[in-house]
This record gives structure tokens, C-alpha cells and sequence, in this order.
């Protein structure tokens, strides 16, 4: 390996400790805690260089936002193609954003702001179009019309999306009902919206 290479892997590696002590700041203290100052102590930089790879902290949430929703697109993906029928590939995929959101829990709450505010700058992220289009793909192929109206497929979206996301943030926020419970709320749910969109 060249010299070039080396100083491009170290900088990479730099720039991977910064993110992970970022993440192992959060899960010990909360995003509330998370400094710049915090994070070069955590890996014993100055604050200086810890400026050279991420302009602000803002440019950190950035990042692990992204990171968040690459994560779970691909959660989502592996979810639907493990199911052939279109109503249980749904299902699957809204069951696996669930259990992205609390095995990453801290990721969840930066992605979606909840108990915290989220990262302003996400809206255009190439990460959450991919999400978003596996889902509004999924409902239109469930839907029985030829070419259904994308804002009624808009519509089937956020209605899934507020039921879940909904207790996902009851169960972070104010700890909701116990797991099994948790559990027969969800797949009622969307049972019952799957069944509405089918019928």
C-alpha cells in the first residue's frame, strides 16, 4: 500500500472513531450530551481535528442520519424479499422497521426526533427516497387498481407510518405496553390496514 493509500485509510478510520464515539456518547448520556468536546476526548483528539473531518456537530447527526436510514432500507429490503406474497411482504417490511427502531435506538431517535429534535437537513437524502419508494412500491402492488393515484398511495403510506411510528415513540417516550402486547397491537393494525387497502 502506497503512501497515498495509507493517508486516505487513515483519515477514513478517523472519521469512522469520530461517528463511533459519537454513537457510544449517546448511548451511555443521551443526545442531549453530545459535544464536539466530548467526542475528542472520547478518542483522545484535540477538538481542532475532530473540526477537519465534520464542520459542526450538525455534519455528525448528518451523517449517522444517513447512516441510520441506510441501515434500515436495507432491513426493509431483506424483510420484503423473504415474503412473495405482496400483503405479507408489507407486514414483514412495517415489522421490521419496528424492531429496527428499538435494536438502534438511539439511530431511531436521531432519524425520526423523537424525545429529541432531528436532523433538519435530512429532507433531501438519497437514503430516505430509497425507503420511502420500497414501501409506496409494496402498497401499489397490493393495491387492486391498474395505476392507483399516488396520492391515495400517499395516503396508505402515512397511515401505516403514523400507527407505527406512533407506538414505536409511546414505547420510547412513556414505555408502553410490555413486548407481547406491544406486539398484538402492531400486527392488528396492520392486518387491518392491509385488509382495507385490499378491499
Amino acid at each position: 500500500m502506497g503512501s497515498k493509500e495509507r493517508i486516505q485509510r487513515l483519515k477514513e478510520d478517523t472519521r469512522a472513531n469520530i461517528l463511533d464515539a459519537a454513537l457510544q456518547i449517546v448511548k451511555e448520556e443521551g443526545w442531549q450530551a453530545l459535544s464536539m468536546r466530548k467526542i475528542a476526548d472520547k478518542i483522545e483528539y484535540t477538538a481542532p481535528i475532530i473540526y477537519e473531518y465534520f464542520f459542526n456537530k450538525d455534519a455528525i447527526l448528518l451523517e449517522l442520519t444517513r447512516q441510520g436510514y441506510i441501515m434500515l432500507g436495507e432491513k426493509i429490503k431483506t424483510a420484503k424479499n423473504e415474503h412473495t406474497e405482496t400483503a405479507s411482504q408489507l407486514e414483514a417490511m412495517w415489522i421490521a422497521y419496528w424492531n429496527f427502531a428499538f435494536e438502534y435506538k438511539e439511530f431511531y431517535q436521531l432519524m425520526y426526533g423523537v424525545d429529541m429534535i432531528c436532523c433538519e437537513q435530512k429532507k433531501s437524502m438519497p437514503e430516505i427516497d430509497f425507503l420511502d419508494n420500497l414501501f409506496f412500491d409494496t402498497i401499489k402492488d397490493l393495491m387492486k387498481a391498474e395505476e392507483p393515484d399516488e396520492s391515495v398511495i400517499c395516503r396508505k403510506y402515512y397511515t401505516f407510518w403514523s400507527i407505527v411510528h406512533g407506538l414505536i415513540s409511546i414505547n420510547m417516550v412513556n414505555k408502553g405496553r410490555d413486548e407481547a402486547m406491544n406486539q398484538h397491537i402492531l400486527r392488528d393494525a396492520l392486518k387491518g390496514i392491509i385488509k382495507y387497502i385490499n378491499d
